[in-house]
């Protein structure tokens, strides 16, 4: 069960209140911190809209860096969800399964293993990004895209690990609710339904 309170409809505002009335119990229980707090959690979103809109790293690329992240937060609710602008930008299960170890898959680019490198080490120990970190994804990326992949990465690691904390889990797949077991994005197809 979430950590956050249960939501009132009532005390919501007429279109979240509509939005959440409609949801399907899933739905719900990940509308739940933008119910209790709409304009700061509206302000995220719109700083993950922006993100995606202004910023050029394929939303393939992105997708991969989020289940990873997802990964190494445990973030259960992160690695159910499969993001519609990475499925429309190619992202497949096989890619997915790519990210238990990247390093050896023959699907990702050189490109999609240097960044899934940084969002790595970003993830366990950013004490560890280094020169030659840098020197890696310059090979690859432009300085506005590198910046661009450390904003993405940011965000993942702090908004999942919150979320994680949140304990958000009901309605998940079989597999992501059971805690006494390590989780991965790529245990067989068990996911929810893709989120834009």
């Amino acid at each position: 069960m979430t950590r956050l309170a249960e939501i009132d409809p009532a005390t919501l505002p007429d279109g979240l209140r509509s939005a959440f009335e409609t949801a399907d119990p899933r739905g719900k229980m990940m509308m739940t911190p933008t119910a209790h707090a709409p304009e700061l959690m509206g302000a995220l979103h719109h700083f993950a809209d922006v993100l995606g809109d202004k910023g050029v790293i394929p939303a393939r690329l992105v997708e991969l860096l989020r289940l990873r992240i997802a990964f190494h937060n445990q973030c259960r609710s992160c690695m159910a969800m499969r993001y519609q602008s990475g499925i429309d930008d190619g992202i497949t299960e096989g890619d997915v399964c790519s990210l238990e170890t990247p390093e050896d898959a023959p699907n990702l680019s050189e490109a999609d293993k240097a960044a899934l490198a940084y969002a790595d080490v970003s993830a366990t120990n950013h004490f560890a990004i280094n020169e030659e970190t840098f020197a890696r994804l310059r090979q690859h990326f432009s300085e506005p895209e590198i910046i661009e992949l450390g904003l993405h990465i940011a965000y993942f690691v702090g908004f999942g690990r919150l979320v994680a904390a949140w304990d958000m889990v009901e309605e998940l797949p079989e597999g992501y609710e059971d805690k006494s077991r390590l989780a991965t994005p790529w245990d067989g197809g068990n996911f929810a339904v893709p989120n834009s």
